[in-house]
């Protein structure tokens, strides 16, 4: 099969896996107040606008902790803050309501301006907001009485879902309600990941001014398990002070809730959003508790899948060549490490008949995912398997990769020492050597 060179082609094919996976999902998008003063915001609402038009429902939660500090001190008023939480006043609650509204009023206006200069320009989108959100007092904490700040008490979730089926967009200010009609000032990324549980969202997503998160060396973490993540947030002075642990906190809470996969991206970078939602290996930090990545026995669907990872192998000479006949014969053999519906790794188990022997064989991990600790995973697992199997002893033969091998408990033998079964069918053109490992 001929490989288009055409940019545009190899874009497009490369792209509709992702608009295929997310029509029809429910993703909750908070965004602090602080976007709306930065450049990148018209780009926001505009990548917001073209998710809608693919399909994805979306429910967008805005902050305005900016624009209250700015109308409190317009006002007169100067907020006190217990663990970066804000005491509200009762005789601020005015300025504060004045803040929000207005910063809802300015993204209902973008959504409804036909999206000028964009590429969604023209477009006629429905937004809705409303009384979502019931609330109730935060309460007095370490002696501090928080006053009209408040929590969520509850969410209602069928209003929020029907809208969103009907197309629409619904917009959450960070203000909720009590049953006796008091208004109360909530964290946006407390109602965001409260809406995501209740409406059972696919994903949270939240901007974040640091975009992804560093440690204090400057290593990257594109994913992080929810275990990991609660490792990263437990040890905040080891890492980077300028990640925002309040955006790590809030995507660690949404998953915990049930939210499969929560992220966080850079509100500065024109893009972050479809980067991270319509590229394979995304463009921010993502958190998750469901299986992003999952090692499984092989089915026949995945034949294509092994054979695109081990070719360039096979013409280096480090993979024996498999036709795709003997990959579908021996499919069965095969365990494959799949991310995100794209098979990055394989390896191959074969029982030698009679014997409580096995061979290892076609490891191979996919180049832009190696050292990254999935190979020995992946090893792992077909261990596993041998041991289920009642296999105690693997041989496998390489002519390239004798470190690695050595590097997971295996040691090298003669030849004589394959069972004669395999022993009979060694190519001594290859002159592969042999490594054992008893398990």
């Amino acid at each position: 099969m001929n490989v288009t060179t055409d940019p545009f082609l190899q874009w497009i094919r490369n792209v509709s896996p992702y608009i295929h996976d997310h029509r029809g999902k429910t993703i909750v998008v908070m965004v602090p107040g602080d976007c709306l003063h930065q450049g990148m915001f018209s780009g926001i609402v505009s990548d917001l606008a073209i998710l809608h038009a693919l399909g994805v429902r979306l429910v967008v939660v805005h902050g305005a902790r900016l624009q209250i500090d700015e109308e409190l001190e317009q006002d007169g008023f100067v907020s006190r803050f217990h663990k970066g939480v804000r005491i509200t006043e009762r005789e601020h609650l005015p300025s504060i309501m004045k803040a929000v509204g207005a910063v809802r009023w300015q993204i209902e206006a973008m959504f409804s301006s036909g999206l000028p200069n964009s590429p969604m320009y023209g477009s006629k989108i429905k937004v809705r907001s409303g009384n979502f959100i019931n609330a109730m007092p935060k309460g007095i904490i370490d002696g501090i009485d928080h006053q009209m700040t408040g929590k969520v008490r509850s969410v209602d979730g069928s209003a929020i879902s029907d809208i969103i089926k009907d197309n629409g967009i619904v917009l959450l200010s960070s203000l909720g309600y009590s049953i006796t009609g008091e208004v109360f000032n909530l964290s946006f990324a407390e109602i965001g990941v409260s809406v995501a549980n209740a409406i059972k969202a696919d994903k949270a997503i939240i901007f974040n001014d640091d975009g992804p998160v560093y440690d204090k060396e400057g290593k990257l973490y594109s994913e992080l398990t929810l275990a990991q993540c609660k490792e990263f947030l437990d040890g905040e002075d080891l890492h980077s002070p300028s990640n925002s642990y309040f955006s790590l906190r809030a995507c660690y809470s949404a998953c915990k809730k049930g939210v499969p996969r929560s992220h966080i991206i850079s509100s500065a970078e024109d893009g972050s959003l479809l980067k991270e939602l319509y590229t394979r290996d995304g463009h921010g930090t993502m958190v998750y508790n469901d299986s992003y990545e999952v090692i499984r026995q092989a089915k026949l669907e995945d034949v294509n899948g092994i054979i695109n990872l081990i070719t360039p192998l096979e013409q280096k000479g480090i993979l024996v060549k498999r036709s795709r006949e003997k990959l579908e014969r021996e499919i069965d053999y095969f365990s494959v490490l799949e991310k995100d519906g794209l098979v990055i790794g394989c390896a191959a188990l074969y029982p030698f008949d009679e014997s409580s022997a096995g061979e290892l064989a076609c490891v191979a991990i996919m180049k832009q995912y190696q050292k990254a600790g999935r190979a020995p995973s992946l090893l792992a697992h077909v261990e596993k398997q041998a041991v289920a199997r009642n296999i105690s002893e693997i041989y496998t033969l390489t002519t390239q990769t004798a470190h690695w091998f050595l590097g997971q408990g295996f040691v090298e033998v003669q030849v004589d020492a394959l069972p004669a079964s395999r022993k009979a069918l060694y190519n001594f053109q290859r002159n592969s050597k042999v490594f054992f490992k008893q398990l």
